[in-house]
């Protein structure tokens, strides 16, 4: 396989999720960890991406111990997590995709006589990847597309009038998704330092009791399909760090020493640079 820019880490919950976006991607051949775990790395068509394509299971714990293992691994410009969810809005109809302008975990809080204090956690979607985003689905009139926070939980919401439901609906308001994986991946990203993520979710039910017939009747296949369908328009609008064909971004400069910037970072390693600097150095390789 040629050599590309950059490498985005693709991952997926369900096999029938990563179907949806190995149906994308090019010259595939697999990759073994050396504790098991195992991806898929090609080329996504008409870009310098290399993607690599991960199925991890359920659950948001399992999510964060195997991104950042992917992470430490492959060493990706990106993390997408993409897959089904089940909707909170009543205008976010099954078939939709949800990108995540921040993740919610809803578990965090304290316990006491008088209730349960909630402690929210949020993380945010990148800036430019959401950006990007916007711009894609402009092109896709067959996907609706929101832009809102999406909900992380560990459980399976089947029942509108549960008290999981009412809880969000009290204190998460504005998600417009539930799932289990997405601030997971987003936390293994944001403390890696310089990875960026962002959730896409396909919307397979309403998060109510009608979903074991909605998923019966092929929505899951139809949402995986959306949010694979709208990750891949994505990644074909944001290039690698270094700049896109449609962005006034300048060239990518490394090998031999230089700057490559773009995205929502900029890297000097292995550069020189003279001026004055505000922020903060990693010391990632």
């Amino acid at each position: 396989m040629p050599e590309t820019l950059s490498t985005a880490l693709v991952l997926t919950a369900l096999p029938l999720e990563y179907d949806a976006v190995r149906a994308h991607v090019e010259d595939r051949r697999e990759r073994v960890h050396r504790d098991g775990t195992r991806v898929e790395v090609g080329r996504l068509p008409g870009t310098a991406w290399q993607i690599a394509i991960a199925e991890l299971g359920v659950g948001a714990g399992r999510a964060a111990a195997l991104t950042t293992q992917l992470i430490t691994w492959l060493r990706p410009e990106a993390v997408l997590f993409v897959g089904v969810a089940g909707g909170l809005k009543d205008d976010v109809e099954i078939g939709d995709v949800v990108v995540g302008t921040q993740v919610y975990e809803i578990h965090g809080g304290k316990q006491t006589p008088e209730g349960f204090l909630v402690r929210p956690k949020a993380l945010p979607g990148s800036h430019a990847w959401e950006q990007a985003a916007r711009s894609a689905v402009r092109d896709m009139p067959e996907v609706r597309c929101h832009f809102a926070p999406i909900a992380t939980g560990d459980v399976v919401v089947a029942d509108a009038g549960s008290a999981v439901v009412r809880f969000l609906r009290e204190q998460y308001n504005d998600a417009a998704a539930i799932e289990m994986e997405g601030y997971g991946a987003a936390l293994a990203a944001h403390v890696n330092g310089r990875v960026d993520s962002l959730v896409v979710r396909g919307i397979s039910d309403h998060a109510d009791a009608g979903k074991h017939l909605a998923d019966a009747s092929g929505a899951q296949r139809l949402a995986a399909g959306q949010a694979a369908a709208v990750t891949m328009a994505l990644l074909q609008k944001h290039g690698p760090r270094g700049g896109s064909a449609d962005s006034e971004q300048g060239p990518r400069r490394r090998g031999n020493g230089g700057t490559s910037y773009g995205g929502d970072h900029i890297d000097f390693r292995g550069g020189t640079f003279h001026g004055s600097v505000v922020g903060k150095r990693t010391d990632h390789r």
